[in-house]
């Protein structure tokens, strides 16, 4: 049996991103986010690029990369960088409604998509109401994942209990709070663990 398609969900989720983007100044466009290293810009330039590619490409740049991942991105986002900070907001309009990726389970993308929203919004105090039914979704691909971000084994032992959704996972000492907060520390965003409550919470912030 197929599972969801997160596509309509990834095309709304980025038009709202680019919606709330607008309404930045310069400075903010150059502030730190929480994905670290990389500034509100940067993270969206990265969304951009990410959106470009499918797997041929992919293969082939990461080929010409000598397959340092980091190297590519630095590529990437530089190009997508170019120009002012409304050349880079209209790059990314321009992928809204993509379906193209690089390799890996389409679920990963729309994971990618909520993550890196909140790596934006929540340093420039943007609040946004994600679908609790994509929250979900997210929540159940990355708590069986390791790949890149290691989800899987940041929760593992641990209980985690949505106070906001019928969602819950694991065994262990518990981990409580907002189903945004959860995938986000799921993620490694300490900032985020901030938000949660119980005996696990300390566990789950030194990962």
């Amino acid at each position: 049996m197929a599972g969801p398609d997160p596509w309509p969900t990834i095309a709304a989720e980025r038009g709202a991103l680019a919606d709330d983007l607008e309404k930045l100044d310069d400075s903010q466009w150059s502030s730190p986010s929480l994905c670290e290293g990389w500034s509100v810009r940067e993270v969206v330039g990265h969304m951009a690029a990410t959106a470009r590619y499918n797997k041929v490409n992919f293969v082939t740049k990461i080929i010409g990369s000598g397959f340092r991942l980091t190297h590519l991105q630095e590529k990437d986002i530089a190009r997508e960088l170019e120009g002012t900070p409304a050349d880079t907001l209209r790059r990314f309009r321009e992928i809204v409604s993509s379906t193209k990726s690089p390799p890996g389970p389409s679920m990963s993308w729309l994971g990618e998509t909520i993550v890196h929203g909140e790596d934006v919004r929540r340093p420039l105090g943007i609040t946004h109401m994600y679908p609790t039914e994509a929250l979900t979704w997210v929540a159940d691909f990355f708590k069986g994942s390791n790949l890149v971000i290691g989800s899987k084994k940041r929760i593992a032992g641990l209980k985690l209990n949505a106070t906001d959704a019928d969602w819950t996972h694991g065994d262990g000492p518990e981990v409580s709070g907002p189903m945004i907060s959860l995938v986000m520390a799921m993620t490694g965003r300490k900032p985020a663990v901030d938000d949660l409550k119980g005996e696990g919470v300390e566990t789950l912030r030194s990962r």
